[in-house]
């Protein structure tokens, strides 16, 4: 294996690097326009988009502040754990540390983009083949770099040896970044680029567990960014309850929710939870060509990351057509709202995760189907914690406490084990000083 110590190797790579770093100043006016004033973060969601937003009389979000906070929360969670830094390569935690994006379900699949933030030094961000413009906005990130990528799809038999370049460099950076320190956090990385790194004498732990921490706490700005996101969210659908009438697939209504999404400054939507009559029992199935009935229901769960990154994860289950429930609908959604409602009341500052399962309201096990979770953290994504059920707590418990602007989305979902049609519903929460505040509005009601 080569030796990743050697000074006479650590010198041509310093060399290769020298050349190949992308400095601003150098590049041509259309990459200066496409790094700043024709950046899309910079160019924000839109006149359009914003005057909804006042509407709504919602404050805009600082970005710089953001940005801030969120370095200075990763930072401290490194020195908290005598950390020299941490690689990152999770496309969700590169955009909560950097504030830059590029191709984030790609690169979620596809590792070509990573970044390395000190516990107390630069943020250098190593991006897609000529991309490195793309984080330009943000002053915090100190250098930018061409990023290996050693996936099989790009490097093919020579992943290996790609890997190992990799690793080169990633100790050069830690070996003159990380202020002495051999400790360093990753999140994800390739089996060959960790060996390689660990070879090196450097000690890694896992990543996801400093990036999870920080992001649970949000800064106020961040709950403002998070409220444009649910007012987008919901905007768009009141657009598809507008639009929902019998003879409609499930695709169609759910592309709906899509192109409002995008069309309002959102980014992508992350799974395909919509279902109609017999397919709302079991849960979790995907959306279909199945033709909506009139008189059944529809549920579906948002699941999506809208305006500023942030994430708006709440479920709604409609009535389909201008009739009333029958008693089965009306009595799996009387549960299921008893369900949110009851529970949501728990989120208090102080109260503890253990409690927070074992004290909700649960229809019975026996005769409904629930939910794989009671309540879960949001930010960005789906985020730490995760509460399960009472009978689960001994397997997935974590006990810890909640804290103020954590946000967590309640969870419930009532299918009868014996047959007949689920309802879903599920809103989003802020935990402050005083309580849980529901950050989503939009009735909870079928009609």
């Amino acid at each position: 294996m080569t030796d990743l110590a050697t000074p006479a190797s650590m010198a041509d790579r310093t060399a290769t690097k020298a050349r190949r770093r992308w400095l601003l100043s150098e590049q041509t006016a259309d990459v200066q326009a496409a790094a700043g004033p024709l950046h899309h973060m910079n160019l924000g969601p839109g006149d359009a988009v914003l005057g909804e937003y006042a509407a709504a009389g919602l404050a805009l979000p600082d970005r710089a502040a953001i940005r801030t906070y969120r370095l200075e929360r990763v930072q401290a969670q490194l020195r908290e754990r005598g950390l020299a830094g941490i690689i990152l390569m999770d496309p969700m935690n590169i955009r909560y540390a950097t504030d830059s994006t590029n191709m984030q379900v790609w690169v979620s699949h596809n590792a070509s983009r990573y970044a390395w933030v000190s516990a107390n030094g630069p943020v250098i961000m190593w991006d897609f083949f000529e991309c490195e413009f793309l984080g330009a906005h943000n002053p915090a990130i100190t250098e930018f770099r061409p990023a290996r990528s050693s996936i099989y799809f790009i490097a093919g038999r020579r992943h290996e040896e790609h890997a190992r370049k990799w690793a080169e460099e990633m100790v050069d950076v830690i070996r003159q970044h990380g202020g002495g320190g051999e400790k360093v956090a990753i999140d994800l990385c390739s089996l060959a680029g960790a060996k390689a790194i660990e070879a090196a004498g450097i000690e890694l732990v896992y990543g996801m567990e400093v990036m999870e921490e920080a992001r649970k706490i949000k800064c106020d700005d961040e709950i403002k960014a998070m409220r444009c996101s649910v007012e987008s969210c919901e905007l768009t659908m009141a657009d598809m309850r507008a639009a929902l009438q019998p003879g409609m697939t499930e695709r169609e209504l759910w592309s709906m929710l899509h192109a409002g999404n995008i069309r309002r400054g959102g980014e992508w939507i992350e799974t395909q939870i919509i279902a109609s009559g017999p397919r709302t029992n079991p849960w979790m199935q995907e959306a279909s060509s199945r033709v909506i009935q009139a008189g059944e229901l529809v549920a579906y769960d948002t699941d999506l990351v809208g305006a500023y990154g942030m994430m708006t994860d709440i479920s709604r289950t409609w009535l389909v057509g201008d009739g009333r429930p029958n008693a089965h609908q009306q009595r799996v959604h009387g549960l299921a709202k008893e369900a949110l409602l009851t529970n949501v009341e728990l989120l208090q500052p102080g109260a503890s995760f253990r409690d927070l399962c074992m004290n909700t309201f649960v229809p019975p096990v026996d005769d409904y189907r629930h939910y794989c979770v009671q309540f879960h953290g949001v930010g960005q994504c789906d985020e730490y914690p995760d509460i399960p059920f009472p009978a689960d707590w001994d397997d997935w418990g974590v006990d810890d406490q909640l804290h103020p602007n954590m946000v967590l989305t309640v969870e419930s979902y009532v299918g009868p084990r014996s047959g007949g049609e689920g309802c879903k519903l599920e809103m989003q929460v802020l935990v402050t000083n005083n309580g849980p505040e529901r950050l989503d509005r939009s009735s909870l009601e079928l009609t």
